[in-house]
């Protein structure tokens, strides 16, 4: 085969390629290791839970049964009361968000209940990532909200009121589209919300 110009060689070769590697894949001997995944597995890894909470399981708590869990499970990292740490603070910096200072907490700063649902069932405890029961996670994510004086002491979180709450930082990671008698509608989410510290006055001399 021969051709004609340099655009149709450069057109073809990587076609070559691409056809003779298939070809080898096609031909690669199989090793019989491994196997494809159970359905059970998959149900395993499969485990995110989106901001609408579709795939919430059946379950609840409350900040009473959590505190309990808490103590156990959660306290050796981020303090007996969510505050000290070591590990980042949970607890506080209501109004915040918006100052020089802000304290990013799961109250302060988190859009939904779903997703500290969500974070504490794949990824806590520490060394024990997804031991925690659905209740468990239930309840722990009710004496969060309980602590960030979001929700009362005896309320039940579930599938319905975990989607339905609001928290106070719902609408915080946009702000609201401008409304505008002009074509030109631009306008950019603040992905930091907190505005910068004025320069310090010039020393004097």
């Amino acid at each position: 085969m021969r051709c004609t110009s340099i655009s149709k060689c450069s057109f073809l070769l990587p076609a070559i390629v691409l056809l003779a590697s298939g070809m080898a894949l096609a031909q690669s001997p199989t090793y019989k290791i491994g196997r494809p995944p159970t359905p059970e597995e998959y149900k395993t890894w499969d485990n995110v839970v989106g901001a609408d909470g579709k795939e919430l399981p059946p379950g609840s708590g409350t900040a009473v049964e959590g505190a309990k869990i808490y103590a156990a499970k959660c306290s050796f990292c981020h303090g007996k009361t969510g505050v000290e740490g070591p590990y980042p603070r949970l607890i506080g910096g209501k109004g915040t968000v918006n100052t020089p200072t802000p304290i990013l907490t799961t109250g302060s700063f988190w859009p939904y209940a779903t997703t500290i649902w969500d974070y504490i069932n794949r990824s806590m405890p520490r060394d024990g990532e997804g031991t925690l029961t659905p209740n468990e996670v239930y309840s722990l994510t009710a004496w969060l909200l309980y602590k960030n004086d979001i929700i009362k002491e005896t309320d039940v979180m579930d599938q319905k009121t975990m989607v339905e709450l609001q928290m106070p930082n719902r609408n915080g990671f946009y702000p609201e589209i401008p409304e505008s008698t002009t074509k030109n509608s631009n306008w950019k989410p603040h992905w930091n919300q907190a505005k910068p510290a004025p320069p310090a006055a010039p020393a004097a001399k």
